[in-house]
């Protein structure tokens, strides 16, 4: 089956690929940009830069796969503490720097199959996630995606974003030396909070997005899913004039915005972040871009093995420039 078959087996309600192909994916296109929308982000990035991250990283004594494992611990805005971990080479030097994002799912452990060498790689949870755990903020997808939806300056999104922002203070506090060698990878929920983060940021050198959300949020509204657009889509019925929030949290009108090359990795068929929003984010990227087309995110198939290791591959020679 090539990248773009409608014969997926799901058990899904509504198709997955609704009614797209990977030509109609291509030309799908990034919404209206909102007037004060680079103003609203550049200014939440002064603030998020004047916060000193204290960053903590602490030996767990574990060492996987050649990388010694550490907790990692930081501030955030908001004085929030994240929480994660970080791994460094068992031998060798540090000389670059890799944060990875999660998904929405959230993070239990490091990954240890990653594409970069002599380097330190911070895997920090979001707030409200995982080891970032908030008692105000739920960690239920359904319900984290709407905490204070109704206010742009406090939604949880640009929080998680801030959250990005302090990683790389805090990678940058405690191993200096990687100075303009930093890159960022994230997944789904932690690619489309990463393209909001990398639009503005001036300190990454590369990024990668694998079926990112959060892009197109007016197709995003319409289009069926089984991901936390859902319950998105049930406060927006209720609360219409959300709509006016969420056009500052679009993560394809902010990849307008990015400047450094980037990989991304978007799916014909996902049942949880529709393609359609994935593609926008990519085509709506004004510079140096790859895409490796997967056959399906969020949904296991025959084929999954073998495209992750051809993924793992490209990534390998993408970071290779850092």
């Amino acid at each position: 089956m090539s990248p773009g078959s409608t014969r997926m087996a799901h058990g899904h309600p509504f198709d997955p690929t609704h009614g797209y192909r990977l030509d109609d994916l291509l030309k799908v296109e990034a919404p209206e940009e909102v007037g004060d929308f680079a103003d609203f982000w550049l200014a939440r990035r002064a603030e998020a830069l004047v916060c000193d991250p204290r960053a903590r990283l602490r030996d767990t004594g574990e060492v996987n796969q050649g990388w010694r494992v550490l907790d990692l611990s930081y501030i955030s805005t908001g004085g929030t503490r994240i929480q994660g971990w970080a791994l460094v080479p068992e031998s060798g030097q540090v000389v670059r720097g890799l944060i990875v994002g999660h998904g929405y799912g959230g993070r239990s452990e490091p990954e240890f199959e990653l594409p970069v060498e002599d380097a330190v790689i911070f895997f920090p949870c979001a707030r409200g996630l995982g080891r970032s755990w908030h008692p105000s903020i739920s960690d239920q997808p359904h319900w984290h995606v709407l905490h204070e939806i109704e206010n742009r300056s406090r939604y949880v999104l640009g929080g998680c974003v801030d959250d990005l922002w302090l990683a790389v203070s805090a990678m940058l506090a405690l191993f200096p030396q990687v100075v303009g060698r930093i890159g960022y990878m994230g997944i789904s929920f932690g690619g489309g909070v990463g393209t909001m983060a990398v639009a503005w940021e001036d300190r990454l050198q590369r990024a990668h997005y694998n079926v990112p959300t959060f892009g197109n949020q007016p197709l995003r509204m319409k289009l069926a899913t089984i991901g936390s657009a859902a319950s998105v889509q049930q406060h927006v019925k209720r609360r219409p004039e959300t709509m006016e929030v969420l056009r500052y949290f679009d993560a394809a009108v902010a990849a307008r915005h990015v400047k450094v090359p980037v990989h991304a990795a978007c799916a014909v068929f996902d049942p949880a972040v529709a393609p359609a929003g994935q593609f926008s984010i990519f085509n709506a990227l004004p510079g140096d871009k790859q895409l490796f087309v997967l056959e399906a995110g969020h949904h296991p198939h025959p084929r999954q093995t073998e495209e992750d290791a051809r993924l793992r591959r490209e990534l390998h020679n993408f970071f290779a420039a850092l």
